[in-house]
């Protein structure tokens, strides 16, 4: 009798805990739209959002942003897709680089060249020399590009709640 209920037990176990995974928010997930879009962080949705080139304008007057912001990705972190960059159609431009809220979600590794909505904040802020040589090995640079890095630099940064990316 006790092998029986061993058993039953045993089985009840094994239905209770299905082969399908437990919802994750780093996982994009699907919405059928005008446009195919898979959403990061806080979904959002790509209405309303300014080009960057106009957040760029705005920043102009203003210390930092509450904004919604439609860019290009021109690269992420390829350790795991916890940063992108993002840059203005238009040469000449700087480049944003773009961080996830509490560190909460990533990127696809293969982003670069998208275009993608997100919101949050958009500031200036200076990156040390430690961190900026971080980027570049996340981002796969050489060891000689890496040495290359001495100084500070003032960067522009936006630290997403949110991101769509719009395909």
């Amino acid at each position: 009798m006790k092998n029986y209920l061993l058993l039953i037990i045993l089985f009840l176990g094994i239905l209770s805990c299905k082969n399908t995974p437990a919802p994750d928010n780093t996982e994009a997930t699907k919405e059928t739209t005008k446009e195919t879009t898979s959403h990061f962080g806080e979904k959002i949705s790509a209405k309303d959002a300014i080009s960057y080139d106009a957040m760029l304008t705005n920043l102009n007057t203003q210390d930092s942003l509450e904004t919604k912001v439609r860019g290009k990705v021109s690269g992420v972190c390829q350790a795991k897709g916890c940063w992108m960059t993002i840059v203005s159609e238009e040469e000449g431009k700087p480049e944003m680089f773009v961080k996830f809220k509490d560190y909460g979600f990533f990127m696809p590794l293969d982003l670069a060249g998208k275009e993608v909505v997100m919101a949050g904040k958009a500031y200036r802020e200076e990156t040390s020399v430690d961190e900026l040589r971080h980027y570049a090995e996340d981002e796969g640079q050489s060891a000689e590009e890496i040495a290359q890095i001495t100084e500070p630099v003032e960067e522009l940064k936006f630290m997403a709640h949110g991101v769509v990316i719009v395909e």
